[in-house]
């Protein structure tokens, strides 16, 4: 169609919305197609200019309702476009094409999914519909646009109940939320004094447990200082009275005497683990590190233990080092090394007791293994108590204090390392003492 004065925009705006229903647009769609297209109209009517509308379906892709108005009169006003920005909130795509020849307006919008399938016979019904089209009057068009602003008015109402009701259970679940935050920050603030203070309570049992044990430290130390001297005593005299040299006891005489310095011997020995475990607990052990050469370290060991291996049918072996140095303290090294060995001494009745040396993963791991009595797997942590021992075992040789394994746990901590213990009842067990190599 062609607009030429003001009654050609009402006109156009009753096609728009036939058009616009027809091919299946929905009723506020179709308001706004009528509407988009008559304010155009209107637009160019006030410049006094005259337009073509055109209606064309797309139904390749998306289908989609496209109206042209061009306007082809020569020296026309290549302002528009400015003036029907807002048509562009009415439609999915406007385009405003301005030149020499005139001005093209394309408008756009999108049909809905559930729109009829525009066939070819279809497309015929709707021109025919259209072509067999009586415009209405201006009064009857004014008619329909009020009713179509009612129906906006009262949805736009509906909408605004819609977000009143949303608005108060908003609010309603913020008030829930900030009463729920205040009740979890009281919580929480009365859980962080209760931490508090626990925290104090702790600091106050850790400070009295290291008070203690700083005691028991001294206690020992200074127990085993005093107790040396006296225990020295008693085995020297011992020792001068079992001398051949010495007047000659009777046999029930020299067996008393024997009794007591084998009891001497073994509480000098305790006392020397005493005062060595204190030394290490009140960290007045500090390691002298060296190169340290591992054969040289073995050999000893291979010597002042092997008088200790007396019984035939333990075989005492101290492999060739796989390892040469290692960098550490030799003197503690050799004490750690030396408490596990005699250890696998006194409980290995038969099979054998063995060193060896071997690097593991940039580390140094020392293993002591024996084919002894076993230790029980709910037993293997409680051995480095002091003052432990494994229920039912029983030296071979000597007596044990149950403070040797705590002693040489604390010497490989000194040392950087960790000492662990892999044993089956009746099978053996194994030792390892793993060390930094460097």
């Amino acid at each position: 169609m062609r607009l030429r004065v003001a009654q050609d925009v009402f006109v156009a705006r009753q096609l728009g919305r036939e058009v616009a229903r027809a091919v299946g647009l929905e009723e506020q769609d179709q308001t706004r197609l009528a509407t988009a297209l008559s304010e155009v109209g209107r637009v160019l009517i006030a410049l006094g200019q005259v337009a073509d509308v055109a209606f064309v379906v797309e139904v390749n892709g998306v289908p989609t309702l496209r109206v042209a108005v061009e306007n082809s009169s020569p020296g026309g006003d290549a302002g528009i476009g400015p003036r029907i920005a807002q048509v562009g909130r009415l439609v999915d795509t406007l385009e405003v094409d301005d030149g020499e020849a005139g001005t093209v307006v394309r408008m756009a919008r999108r049909l809905p999914a559930s729109a009829p399938r525009l066939t070819p016979e279809r497309m015929d019904e709707i021109r025919a519909g259209l072509a067999a089209h009586v415009p209405s009057t201006p009064l009857d068009e004014l008619s329909e646009q009020n009713q179509q602003l009612i129906a906006a008015l009262d949805e736009v109402r509906a909408q605004r109940d819609d977000l009143a009701r949303l608005n108060a259970e908003l609010e309603e679940t913020n008030h829930g939320v900030m009463a729920l935050y205040h009740q979890l920050s009281e919580e929480l603030e009365e859980t962080n004094r209760g931490v508090v203070a626990l925290y104090a309570e702790l600091d106050d049992k850790s400070e009295q447990l290291r008070e203690a044990s700083e005691a028991k430290s001294r206690f020992l130390a200074n127990v085993s200082h005093e107790l040396r001297a006296p225990v020295t005593a008693v085995i020297g005299l011992t020792r001068l009275l079992l001398d051949p040299a010495s007047e000659r006891l009777g046999a029930e005489q020299r067996r008393q005497v024997e009794l007591i310095g084998g009891s001497s011997s073994d509480l000098l020995n305790l006392v020397n683990d005493l005062l060595d475990l204190a030394k290490a607990e009140a960290g007045r052990i500090e390691p002298q590190w060296s190169e340290v050469d591992l054969r040289a370290v073995f050999g000893q060991l291979r010597g002042t233990l092997r008088p200790l291996a007396t019984r035939p049918g333990v075989d005492f072996v101290v492999e060739e080092p796989r390892v040469a140095t290692v960098r550490t303290d030799e003197t503690l090294l050799a004490r750690v090394l030396r408490n596990l060995l005699t250890n696998a001494i006194k409980f290995t009745a038969e099979g054998e007791v063995r060193l060896a040396v071997r690097a593991r993963d940039g580390d140094v791991e020392f293993t002591v293994s024996d084919t002894g009595t076993g230790i029980p797997a709910d037993q293997q942590e409680r051995i480095f108590e002091e003052f432990y021992q494994v229920p039912g075992s029983q030296a071979l040789m000597g007596k044990g204090t149950g403070l040797g394994l705590p002693y040489a746990r604390r010497l490989v901590g000194i040392l950087g390392g960790g000492l662990r213990v892999e044993s089956e009842p009746g099978a053996g067990s194994t030792f390892t003492v793993r060390l930094p190599a460097s």
